[in-house]
Order: C-alpha cells, then structure tokens, then sequence
C-alpha cells in the first residue's frame, strides 16, 4: 500500500519524505487556505515547490465545479509538473471531465466520494484514483471500511486499474484497516504515519538494552 500525506505543509512534506515510506502528496483547498496560500501564482508556486519534495504523485484540486471549468484548471494544474494529478469532485461534470482528463493522458483523482456506486462510475470514466473519505462516514456513524471493501471487490471483479486512494485517513488504526482490506494507497495525516512507529514494548525494550549497554562500559 502507497502512503500519501494529505497536507499542503512543506515541513510537513519534508518530514514524511525524510522518513522513507512517503510515495506522495494530496492537498485541497482547505489544505491550501490553512498554510495561507492565496492568489494563482503563490498556488502554482507551492505545487511546484511540493513536487520538487516528493518523486511521486501530487493531487491538486480544481476549484470550478462546471464541466468548462474543470477542463480549463485542470490543464492549467497537469501543465505545472508532470507529478501532478488532477483532482476533482464527484459530480456529473466532474465524471466528463475526468473521462476528458483520462483521454487526454492526464491522471485524475475523483474524490468526495461517499459510495461505491460513486466508485464504479469514476472507474468507468478512466480515473487514476478514487479518494473515498473513510473519517467522514465515521463522523456520521457509518463504517467507512466497509465502503472500501465494497469498492475492492467491484473493482476485482471487472479488473479496473483505478486506484483506491483512502483519504480521511485520522489515526494508525484506518492505516492499518486500509492495509488489510486492500485498499491500493492511503492518504492521512504526518501524526497518523508517525503513529505506526510506537509500541510501549519497543519502548521499554530500547530502554533495558541502553541500560544493559551502560553498565557494561569499563
């Protein structure tokens, strides 16, 4: 499974990066305004400063939401860097447009997505990635697991190369789920990655052998 980090942070970035495990980037524009990026030409500057951080994909999200809107950002967004994958909504102009994108040789991400009849119609259309928010339908008390493994078995059935990216990733255990269940890439948080290194026995552990270590130094 790919770990992507859902942040538009550059320490953030560069953090995950550094560790060795990180195999791309996912932003939105929530992401965008919380780092207080604004204006076209500070945008395009920090996907590009994000994909000279990473090797792998970096979704950038359109704005519009009509189908002329979407074609024109996101031809915009796929000509910054190659990295770059377009993100859009899934909505019935969002769906033409990513069958637009994947036409044209330009990878998609279709995200907002809440069911795998959502999924099907965005494979259908030739999206690279479908994002299922997996914390959201937690948030209203469904079990947003099962919502991939729905969408792993549709997608073995009939062999769709999309990818399930699991985004709304919250903590080490969604990573871990998404791990077992199959689920192709997950999206979450730096804390959420980071979170996989802890163990209190590892902890312990490290700690008797450096105090072993010590009392054996003459």
């Amino acid at each position: 499974m790919k770990f992507f980090i859902d942040t538009a942070n550059l320490d953030q970035i560069k953090e995950a990066q550094a560790l060795g495990v990180l195999d791309g980037v996912t932003t939105n524009p929530s992401l965008m305004a919380k780092e207080r990026i604004t204006g076209k030409e500070s945008i395009t500057n920090h996907y590009r400063n994000i994909c000279k951080i990473v090797d792998g994909d970096v979704s950038a999200e359109v704005i519009g939401t009509s189908f002329d809107e979407m074609i024109r950002e996101g031809e915009e967004l796929a000509s910054l860097h190659p990295q770059i994958v377009v993100k859009v909504p899934m909505i019935k102009d969002g769906v033409k447009a990513v069958k637009y994108f994947s036409e044209k040789g330009i990878k998609t991400n279709c995200t907002l997505i809440f069911s795998s009849g959502q999924a099907l119609l965005a494979a259908k259309a030739g999206a690279t990635y479908v994002s299922p928010f997996i914390g959201r339908l937690d948030d209203i008390s469904t079990d947003g697991l099962l919502l991939i493994e729905e969408i792993r078995r549709i997608y073995d059935n009939y062999n769709y190369k999309t990818d399930i990216l699991a985004a709304s990733v919250r903590h080490t255990m969604h990573i871990i789920n998404c791990a077992k269940i199959g689920a192709d890439v997950m999206t979450g948080p730096l804390s959420a990655i980071e979170g996989l290194l802890k163990h209190p026995l590892t902890d312990n552990g490290l700690k008797k052998f450096l105090e072993d270590a010590k009392s054996m130094k003459v």
